[in-house]
């Protein structure tokens, strides 16, 4: 990422600080999230809670969620308003929320970037670079290696049983190696890069936590770009340096690499176990796939759909005032976009709060939407289809082991999840 912010991320934390935020200028120092901010990560099992549908019911698609630190929040929750807030290009938001965390940008390796929080011109050159990486048949490459790794630790599963948690033995390995082997990352250097994931999302110690994660999991990818930098590798990284040389820094590289981590890795996680609890939950689903193959693009985009479990957009700041369909929003305000909550509108699809496998596939919202939609989506896709498909034939018998209310769901993410998910196996099949 460039070192300085830009004049309009400069504009937006001048416009913050003038409205109130001298007490706390930079977000990564707080050590909390205030109560009136966590409402849109907030859940029922595996539904939002009923707050946030009452504050999209009727005629209030966008409403105001609170007011921190001096700037008006703004929650959209309907599905239409979601896709124009999302589908900006850059003249009504700015994505730039570098000068509200001055600390954690004090260095290279520190910074905060990524192209969730880079606006044009520097968000165009870098998706530029990672885009040719991501199309289906570069992707197709990794088929091979994702079904191998499914069947590693589909094994491993059976071998944890009778009752395995199919989390730490399925779903988080699964991502983590495809993920590890995408960008090139040594054998050695994975155990200490695993418990970052979670952290980079977890919001009850504030900015302190998020940014504190952030800034360990870039200091270890910039000793890895270092590192490949006098020897390549055949990951990612390596690819990215024989093609373009210097003419990529350390830092932009190292941006991108966690990019890639961070969109890759926790959200397939969490896809994996709680689409694997609402398959258990419908078994018609699971038994739709083993007579069917095919049928599991469909169901994985339901699954998609009605989980959504990146529950909000990054933060938009408002460039001007506007008229937000129907509400005055000033210049500096932050635009935030319930993705979970659009995606239950019935706008998008009838009854939005019921899974239904037979849904036909429908324009979701789960990988966002428009020049900030996530770039890794069809690797996603990949693992996810290759993953439920075996699963589902290798043991389709399993059951969950416990009562669903007994289970530990994260209390305050950016990424919902299940911290275990103990399942019993059954008589397992496709020996």
């Amino acid at each position: 990422m460039v070192s300085l912010p830009s004049p309009v991320a400069r504009w937006v934390g001048r416009r913050v600080m003038g409205r109130g935020m001298s007490s706390i200028s930079d977000l990564s120092r707080v050590p909390f999230v205030p109560r009136s901010f966590v409402l849109p990560f907030q859940r029922d099992g595996l539904d939002p809670v009923g707050k946030v549908g009452r504050r999209r019911a009727g005629a209030a698609p966008v409403s105001k969620l609170t007011r921190l630190f001096g700037m008006n929040i703004w929650l959209v929750t309907g599905y239409e308003e979601a896709r124009w807030v999302l589908a900006d290009v850059g003249q009504a938001f700015s994505n730039d929320i570098r000068p509200l965390v001055a600390s954690a940008g004090s260095t290279e390796e520190h910074s905060v970037g990524g192209l969730g929080f880079t606006d044009p011109p520097d968000h165009t050159r870098l998706r530029d670079v990672l885009t040719p990486e991501f199309t289906k048949r570069r992707l197709a490459r990794l088929q091979p290696r994702i079904e191998q790794i499914v069947a590693q630790q589909l094994d491993e599963v059976a071998a944890a049983g009778p009752t395995p948690d199919l989390v730490s033995t399925f779903a988080f390995p699964v991502p983590f190696l495809v993920i590890c082997d995408l960008l090139g990352l040594s054998p050695e250097d994975r155990d200490q890069f695993r418990p970052l994931g979670t952290a980079r999302f977890d919001l009850r110690e504030g900015g302190v936590g998020l940014f504190g994660a952030a800034s360990r999991s870039r200091e270890f990818l910039f000793k890895a770009v270092r590192q490949q930098r006098l020897d390549p590798g055949d990951g990612l990284i390596g690819q990215i340096i024989r093609e373009r040389g210097d003419d990529i820094s350390d830092t932009d590289l190292a941006g991108l690499a966690d990019g890639v981590f961070l969109g890759g890795y926790e959200t397939s996680a969490s896809m994996l176990a709680l689409g694997t609890l609402v398959l258990l939950q419908h078994p018609e689903a699971g038994e739709m796939v083993r007579q069917d193959p095919s049928s599991v693009d469909q169901v994985v985009e339901e699954l998609l759909r009605y989980l959504t479990v990146v529950q909000t957009s990054f933060p938009r700041f408002a460039r001007q005032d506007m008229d937000l369909f129907g509400n005055r929003v000033e210049a500096g305000d932050v635009v935030l976009v319930s993705l979970v909550r659009a995606d239950r509108d019935s706008a998008l699809a009838t009854p939005p709060d019921s899974f239904d496998a037979s849904r036909p596939a429908c324009p979701h919202l789960a990988f966002g939407h428009g020049r900030h939609r996530c770039v890794g989506s069809e690797l996603a896709r990949m693992e996810l289809r290759t993953a439920y498909s075996a699963l589902l034939q290798r043991f389709p018998d399993m059951q969950l082991a416990v009562e669903p209310q007994q289970l530990s769901f994260r209390k305050l993410s950016a990424v919902y999840g299940v911290d275990a998910m103990p399942v019993r196996l059954g008589t397992p099949g496709g020996q």
